[in-house]
């Protein structure tokens, strides 16, 4: 093994699209970690989910090795991070698990505000910052303006910034050497008392579930009994190694190592991103601080198509979670949908990924019910009751207030759009609180909006009113007092539980209307009249009718008494009435994601 001395351990902090698999892959190159044989775009990347949307799911590490100039050979982690928003609980325990980061900006888009974001990070972990201008091979760069952006946010000189291009490898070997320079060395006593951080886990139906680790102080040996400080449980060290592109096992990892452990765990609720692993037996080490369970913002239920697959559901479910802690799911039961899961993500892009992966990984096609957040309820008896779905809304008679989350948002963009933003942000009930020019054509916009404004199509409006431009993140505040209503859909006067929703009484009457238009477009019409209408309590605040598919009756009357075709025409409308009393109102699944989707 290598002295600590000659160990780095770092990420890659960047915006969605700004690069960071790309240049990953020419590092990988270069330090001929990977053949050219193995060698295809976005390397680290191995769900096919991530290379077709071009974003990085799951964290990944890996170790190469660099010939120094000065002659001497250096061991190198590099822990990959998701760009996106919802996934920043992921970044953050990578981050924790470094001790430099790669602050990678595309030249021809600037800083945005995830790139911010994840600096902060970096940055109250004490990293080492490198900054990176990418993609300088463009005709769009602004190579100039982009690096007075980096200067002015980190406070170092013009000559810090590298320049690059993860296409044409420009800059790679800069990169590769700065490193060497400019991290530190992990520091750390190889004879203290193990402490391990775990920042990732997958899951091999063969082994068990894997944890990725970095040791902070102490030795692991193969072979070793040892203890997960935040559960508790104890285990045997099965086999533990390094990550290159396949897993290579070793017999001891030292302190400052990067690496993986198999214990053999088969259920993932018993690893815990975050947690500290020790030896058994051993009191003295101490648990890592920054260890905090996932908290999903989104809640949305997911059901089977056929109600038989209910177990093959759970088992997916568990499955998936094993990969991805931050999914949370209890079961449920709807009138409209049968027995399903309630499910926590951590935003709308994390829930289409999950749905995306139980198709893809699982062969599992579910319906999934209208994403809510989670409210306090505040009964009049001073009671505070937790709400997930619209259904668990006390009744009114009982109720005091309600309670919804709020968020603080920073929205970066050119200063020519700050008027469709603001308008796009009042009409989603925010309040700004500040508004900072970067540089002259960078203006930071911070709003509290309420989250459930931005659960559902947020995110869409803001990229095209701003043509892309703007980028957006935000952290939970807090929760505040609002006057919410529970919003019921019904289809011939029955309530269909899956499609209502709790909204805010100013916004109820347009949202009713909308769903209730949507319906009438995509439920099949049937021998009878639908009323699909749309209720606050016993109050209808809107309504949409499908005429009934008719027969016609009077065809074979040709001419003769108009009696006869009144007497056939009265025939048929009894029939109808009463099919209709009988008659129930199907909603096909495509309905159900296209209301989801409602403009």
């Amino acid at each position: 093994m290598q002295p600590m001395k000659k160990i780095r351990n770092f990420c890659v902090i960047a915006h969605i699209d700004h690069g960071k698999s790309t240049l990953s892959d020419r590092l990988l190159e270069y330090t001929k970690t990977i053949s050219e044989r193995e060698m295809k775009n976005q390397a680290l990347d191995n769900m096919d989910l991530e290379r077709e949307k071009g974003i990085t799911i799951k964290s990944h590490a890996i170790q190469m090795y660099y010939q120094h100039l000065d002659g001497e050979q250096y061991t190198f982690n590099l822990i990959d991070t998701p760009g996106h928003v919802d996934f920043s609980y992921e970044v953050s325990r990578s981050i924790a698990a470094c001790e430099g980061a790669l602050l990678l900006v595309d030249a021809s888009q600037g800083i945005q505000a995830q790139t911010i974001s994840n600096l902060y990070l970096a940055i109250e972990h004490d990293l080492e910052i490198i900054p990176i201008l990418n993609k300088v091979d463009m005709e769009s760069a602004m190579v100039d303006e982009v690096t007075d952006q980096i200067v002015d946010l980190l406070g170092c000189t013009p000559e810090e910034v590298i320049l690059a291009s993860g296409k044409t490898g420009q800059g790679v070997d800069q990169i590769l050497s700065a490193i060497v320079d400019r991290v530190p060395a992990p520091t750390g006593d190889t004879e203290a008392p193990l402490q391990a951080l775990i920042f990732d886990s997958v899951f091999n139906p063969f082994r068990g579930v894997i944890a990725y680790i970095r040791i902070k102080n102490g030795t692991l040996k193969k072979g070793d009994q040892v203890r997960f400080i935040n559960t508790g449980r104890e285990y045997q060290a099965d086999e533990i190694g390094i990550l290159q592109l396949n897993q290579v096992a070793k017999n001891e990892l030292k302190a400052g190592d990067v690496g993986y452990i198999i214990t053999g765990i088969k259920i993932s609720k018993e690893i815990k991103v975050g947690d500290t692993i020790s030896h058994s037996g051993s009191n003295s080490a101490e648990a890592i601080k920054g260890f905090e369970d996932v908290k999903p913002m989104v809640f949305a239920g997911i059901f089977p198509i056929d109600n038989d697959d209910f177990e093959d559901l759970r088992d997916s479910l568990e499955k998936l979670q094993l990969n991805d802690a931050s999914l949370i799911f209890e079961p449920e039961t709807s009138a409209a949908l049968g027995f399903g899961f309630r499910c926590g993500f951590l935003g709308m892009l994390h829930l289409e990924i999950i749905q995306e992966r139980l198709f893809r990984e699982f062969d599992q096609d579910v319906i999934t019910t209208v994403p809510n957040v989670s409210y306090f309820a505040y009964l009049k008896s001073g009671e505070k009751i937790p709400i997930r779905t619209p259904s668990e809304l006390p009744d009114l008679t009982k109720l005091d207030y309600v309670e919804e989350p709020y968020i603080i948002s920073q929205i970066i963009s050119k200063p020519e759009y700050i008027g469709m933003i603001m308008n796009l942000c009042l009409e989603k009930r925010g309040m700004m609180t500040k508004q900072t020019y970067l540089t002259q054509d960078r203006v930071e916009l911070t709003f509290e909006l309420p989250l459930a404004e931005i659960v559902f199509d947020f995110y869409d409006r803001l990229k095209s009113i701003s043509r892309g431009y703007a980028s957006f993140d935000y952290t939970p505040i807090d929760y505040r007092r609002s006057d919410l209503v529970k919003l019921d859909i019904k289809l011939n006067g029955e309530s269909v539980d899956a499609l209502s929703a709790l909204v805010h009484r100013e916004k109820a009457e347009s949202f009713g209307r909308k769903i209730c238009k949507k319906l009438k477009e995509l439920l099949p019409r049937q021998q009878f009249v639908i009323a699909i209408q749309a209720a606050i309590g016993a109050k209808i605040i809107a309504r949409e009718t499908i005429s009934a598919l008719r027969k016609d009756v009077t065809a074979k009357c040709y001419g003769g008494d108009i009696t006869r075709k009144r007497k056939l025409l009265e025939k048929q409308k009894k029939g109808k009435k009463r099919m209709r009393q009988i008659g129930s109102v199907e909603v096909p699944q495509k309905a159900f994601l296209e209301v989801l989707k409602l403009d």
